[in-house]
């Protein structure tokens, strides 16, 4: 006689066949998936104004808002992060790791990676012309822009592009210090990015605010759905359940 116990069916059955972290993680999508839209909404009220102008102000010198505060090299650094975050370098950087991973045989998650990061720069681009905000003209730019502001391309782009190749290539690392140092290196490029963009006056804050919750989502999501299809191991095979 079979003593088994059935399958849990219906809402606990499906719970069951997840770990808790997958849980948090798809939490955690949720609620960046909620925080962008709710910022979204304030900014086209146009609720953020103040802040923004507030904290751009502060970053310049009162008599000569085309000087920014603190030193020159400051100033100097900053321009350099911020192309860390432009077009080309990521293009240059998604490109060079694909190849990689096609070289050391890992096809699947090569694949997955190009497309979650073409992804959600095709996002990036949707949602800046569907917003379509203007960009700052409160103080004077370090450097020229000429597309819209909302959500910051630099920022949502920055964290899709490091993010995504952090949390997918950390998957391959055999050691759990290097897999925490690969996303901690992706964390601090995405802010350093973000922030740059506002202090060199290109960007509100909450341009920036909003390219981090979108692109962070969306690399929460490809992350999520690559840990449950793709393995992380050479070849296509999807790892178990």
């Amino acid at each position: 006689m079979n003593d088994q116990q059935p399958r849990k069916p219906g809402i606990i059955g499906w719970l069951n066949r997840f770990e808790p972290l997958v849980l948090v993680m798809f939490a955690a999508f949720s609620g960046g998936l909620f925080l962008f839209l709710q910022l979204t909404g304030e900014v086209l009220e146009g609720s953020t104004r103040r802040f923004d102008e507030s904290i751009l102000l502060a970053l310049r010198q009162p008599g000569d808002l085309s000087r920014p505060v603190g030193p020159a090299w400051l100033t100097h650094a900053f321009s350099d992060i911020t192309s860390l975050g432009g077009t080309t370098v990521l293009t240059l950087l998604t490109t060079l790791v694909t190849i990689y991973l096609l070289l050391d045989r890992r096809r699947a998650i090569a694949i997955f990676i190009l497309a979650s990061v073409l992804g959600g720069w095709l996002l990036s681009t949707t949602l800046k012309l569907g917003v379509a905000r203007p960009r700052p003209d409160i103080v004077p730019h370090l450097v020229e822009v000429h597309d819209l502001s909302f959500p910051s391309g630099h920022a949502m782009v920055s964290a899709v592009t490091y993010l995504t190749l952090g949390a997918l290539l950390s998957r391959t690392q055999t050691y759990k210090s290097t897999r925490i140092f690969m996303i901690v290196v992706a964390i601090l490029l995405t802010l350093l990015i973000g922030t740059s963009r506002v202090f060199l006056g290109v960007h509100f804050p909450t341009d920036v605010l909003g390219g981090w919750c979108a692109g962070a989502t969306w690399a929460l999501g490809c992350w999520m759905i690559a840990r449950r299809y793709i393995s992380a191991s050479p070849g296509t095979k999807n790892p178990k359940s």
